[in-house]
């Protein structure tokens, strides 16, 4: 199924019939499909929509090189909820998912019932996402990587060697570019949505009015959206609550659909 204006096309698939809608948001390098196990132990509490990113999966933009905005990501998200009819519903995101999720919170926060985000992009910006998308010249260097990738592989194995940066980050940005398709998702990805930014405090105070529930779902051993850099934000929210798993972040969603299994009662307030 589509959400469709123009040539743009937001693609999504349902899971469940339950009560509550919600709308979800997988991270880089995945797609739609990822949420099915999750989906599968939420059960008839919720009806899962479970979207495509754009230069992921179905979705497709209409001029695929030029950066979405919020507004316009809004635009096409509101239509989905008037097309479905649904008023009330809950936000569930991992990783790059979460820059949707943030966005449709920011514009509609009146009608979002629960949050849950899983190592949140978005909340803190990461400095390699920084570095790669901000500076114009940066941006450059990352566009030629796509047909010519070896001298930022070595820059990336230099800095690893001499621990200017984390050896899982290292493994991490060697396997995002280790070919041409995925360098070219990584440069659409990270300049495409470099518009979808925001104000942490303002999402908090967002997010305190009613106040709406969030849970967070971090990994211990995550390098790529660390525990500490969400400590302040989270710290500011009045009805938040955070599981800390033993992951990494490759492997976290798996490890969220493990506790879910085993604790059924953190579904409750999807009822």
């Amino acid at each position: 199924m589509f959400v469709e204006s123009g040539r743009t096309r937001l693609h999504y698939q349902v899971y469940g019939r339950g009560p509550l809608p919600v709308l979800a948001f997988h991270g880089y390098g995945q797609n739609e499909s990822h949420w099915r196990h999750v989906a599968a132990l939420l059960g008839e509490r919720v009806t899962v929509y479970a979207f495509d990113l754009f230069y992921h999966g179905r979705s497709r933009l209409a001029k695929a090189d030029a950066p979405i905005t919020k507004k316009r990501l809004t635009e096409l998200l509101t239509q989905f909820l008037a097309e479905q009819g649904i008023e009330s519903f809950g936000l569930l995101a991992f990783s790059m998912g979460a820059k949707f999720a943030l966005t449709l919170l920011e514009a509609l926060p009146e009608r979002v019932a629960h949050l849950w985000l899983v190592a949140p992009d978005g909340i803190r910006t990461q400095f390699w996402y920084s570095l790669a998308t901000y500076p114009p010249w940066m941006r450059g260097v990352l566009g030629r990587a796509v047909l010519r990738p070896q001298r930022l592989l070595n820059l990336i194995d230099a800095l690893g060697q001499r621990r200017l940066v984390d050896s899982g980050l290292v493994r991490f940005a060697q396997w995002q570019l280790d070919s041409r398709e995925k360098r070219l998702r990584v440069y659409r990805s990270w300049t495409g949505f470099r518009h979808l930014t925001f104000d942490t405090k303002r999402l908090a105070r967002l997010l305190n009015q009613r106040p709406t529930p969030v849970t967070f779902f971090l990994g211990r051993y995550d390098r790529v959206i660390p525990h500490a850099g969400l400590r302040e934000f989270i710290g500011a929210l009045t009805a938040a609550h955070t599981v800390l798993l033993d992951a990494g972040h490759g492997g976290l969603l798996h490890d969220v659909a493990g506790y879910l299994r085993r604790h059924p009662e953190e579904l409750r307030g999807a009822a």
